[in-house]
């Protein structure tokens, strides 16, 4: 991949009802110093405009002379698939559909730095064992003012965090928590061969970089790749965890958020079982250990009291800390209702 001279490109943007600010997503994806070669958009039967602009942009550049890009784009037939993909569901189609060596996550409403496909290239070129690639944001309101916040520090990503993914320990931070948001990441084709279907419970961006780490690596770069727009009506967007989010995360009910971390772990042991010697085995044991974890988790009782004793054990055990966010998740296990 020297270069990218040689390698084919595509993006894979999802679309509903995005006619707002679809345009300008698609400008400064043309406007790329690395061209593009080809634009899936898979389209989750929006009722607006948001079709028509895209391809009303697309022709415009072909007119200007700009360099040639293919344009594939995905529809959902509300008599034949009543329900809506979702947002994992929509990308895992358009993600098959998409023909590039890299492939680049989009949403409809950014806005790329000139430079994302270029910088993300040289990331593949520097780590040959890299799957994914994904970095920072500039968070921007609706008119795309800047919010003063980038999104890792918005989601709280520690510098700790980041320094394990560029130790090549990327899969056990994401045992921990996702750290990969979509909208930032480019992946290989190989990647995508191995991840999909896209298990139940988990979102595309998280199960593509679990997925990459066990079997190779992820690559973080710090700086803002896109200028993440936060409009109120973002299906996956992002907020900073203030205390008084995490007070509201304690009163929650625990028993269906921990039914759903079990089938996730399951799911995850599942698929690195499949993939056999793809992957290091230390990579299986610790999706076991999670597995084991979340097992705990889901079945301590229902009184508060008698959950001390168990988490008590489990602390000791370390998983915790390897496997979730140590005391926050201990106290949540402590003092969440059922």
């Amino acid at each position: 991949m020297a270069g990218g001279e040689s390698i084919r490109i595509s993006v894979v943007m999802c679309t509903y009802n995005g006619a707002e600010f679809v345009a300008e997503q698609v400008e400064s994806i043309l406007a790329q110093t690395h061209p593009v070669q080809e634009l899936v958009v898979g389209d989750d039967a929006s009722r607006d405009e948001t079709l028509a602009i895209v391809r009303q942009v697309i022709e415009g550049y072909r007119a200007r002379g700009g360099a040639a890009i293919d344009l594939v784009v995905l529809t959902r037939d509300p008599q034949q698939h009543p329900q809506p993909y979702g947002v994992a569901g929509n990308f895992a189609r358009s993600l098959e559909a998409a023909s590039g060596d890299v492939v680049l996550l989009s949403d409809q409403d950014d806005r790329w730095a000139s430079d994302r496909v270029a910088r993300s290239i040289a990331a593949f070129d520097q780590h040959p064992d890299a799957g994914l690639v994904h970095g920072d944001a500039r968070l921007v309101d609706a008119e795309g003012a800047s919010l003063g916040v980038t999104l890792f520090e918005a989601l709280g990503v520690a510098p700790a965090e980041l320094d394990d993914i560029d130790a090549g320990r990327g899969f056990e931070a994401m045992l921990r928590r996702n750290l990969v948001t979509g909208a930032t990441a480019a992946v290989r084709r190989e990647l995508i061969a191995r991840a999909l279907p896209v298990p139940d419970g988990w979102i595309h961006d998280e199960w593509l970089a679990v997925v990459a780490g066990a079997v190779g690596r992820t690559v973080v770069l710090r700086e803002a790749l896109i200028d993440y727009r936060q409009h109120g009506a973002n299906q996956i967007g992002a907020r900073k965890l203030d205390w008084s989010t995490r007070w509201a995360r304690l009163r929650e009910p625990r028993t269906a958020r921990n039914e759903r971390l079990l089938r996730r772990a399951r799911s995850l042991v599942d698929r690195l079982d499949a993939l056999g010697e793809q992957l290091d085995a230390g990579h299986l044991r610790a999706a076991r250990e999670k597995l084991a974890h979340e097992e705990v988790r889901a079945a301590l009782p229902a009184s508060h009291l008698r959950r001390v004793v168990p988490v008590a054990r489990e602390w000791r055990s370390g998983r915790y800390r390897r496997y979730g966010l140590g005391a926050q998740d201990v106290l949540r296990d402590v003092v969440q209702p059922v």
